[in-house]
């Protein structure tokens, strides 16, 4: 059965779809069989894994895939050993739908059960299937981030070094808090990933240092730096793309101690 890990945090800017994709990745190259959930309205992963406007997936995504409790129709083949689940604009009408039964189509399709735990048992129909699914969500504390959350192992939150993300820490870590009571999959924070740092600047070096202070055992030793290989990486993506090694070599680190930490739980 997959291990599922979702990248979170109620900030925007600070690399969840780019490490999403890049894990997606570095997993798939190492033999992995992987699934890549857009869970975020933007499609931001969905346009850098596919490589086409997320808006080419309507009625073809995650949210019809949650409405009708099964994926099989939705995945999309990106890579070998990777696949995708795509996310598109409509999937910001995922809590009208929830509250009211009504789909963006207006069809009458009613969810009954804890509305958390929709992603949950729509991945069961093909857990058995992947290695690993990773999970983007968006920049907020919404109803789409809660259904990652309930529908993962493991967390990996993503620190951009600056006072408005330090601040939004207590209140990520409170979400997987309740994702592990009240959600079945046991959800641990499988640790921090210090982003976008600017090694110019003495504050993010200070935030690195404070958020070390305070989650000791749970930042990762690799702290991932501006580099424009990386930004371009939207541009780019994965295929015949000659900075690819350039815009890796730090995720890589990083992944070494990911799977050090899934292997050790």
């Amino acid at each position: 059965m997959a291990i599922t890990i979702t990248m979170g945090i109620q900030k925007g800017g600070c690399g969840k779809s780019t490490t999403t994709g890049i894990l997606g990745y570095l997993l798939s190259q190492d033999g992995y069989k992987v699934l890549a959930v857009d869970m975020d309205s933007q499609g931001n992963l969905t346009e850098l894994l596919s490589k086409k406007p997320s808006n080419e997936f309507v009625q073809k995504s995650v949210l019809e895939a949650m409405q009708r409790l099964d994926p099989t129709e939705y995945i999309v083949p990106v890579g070998d050993n990777l696949d995708l689940l795509p996310a598109n604009n409509f999937l910001a009408t995922f809590p009208r739908w929830i509250y009211t039964g009504v789909t963006y189509l207006g069809e009458k399709i009613r969810f009954e059960g804890n509305p958390s735990m929709i992603l949950d048992e729509t991945l069961e129909k093909v857990r058995d299937d992947y290695d690993f699914i990773v999970i983007d969500t968006p920049p907020s504390l919404s109803e789409q981030t809660t259904n990652a959350l309930c529908a993962s192992e493991y967390v990996v939150v993503l620190f951009e070094c600056s006072n408005w993300c330090y601040s939004a820490i207590p209140n990520f870590m409170d979400s997987v808090d309740g994702a592990r009571r009240h959600g079945k999959r046991n959800t641990k924070v499988l640790g921090i990933l210090r982003t976008m740092n600017d090694v110019r600047r003495s504050d993010a070096k200070a935030f690195n240092e404070m958020i070390a202070e305070d989650y000791p055992n749970e930042v990762f030793k690799t702290i991932i730096t501006r580099k424009a290989p990386i930004g371009r990486l939207s541009l780019y993506g994965f295929d015949e793309n000659a900075e690819l090694k350039q815009a890796l070599d730090q995720y890589e680190n990083f992944y070494k101690e990911l799977m050090e930490r899934v292997k050790g739980r």
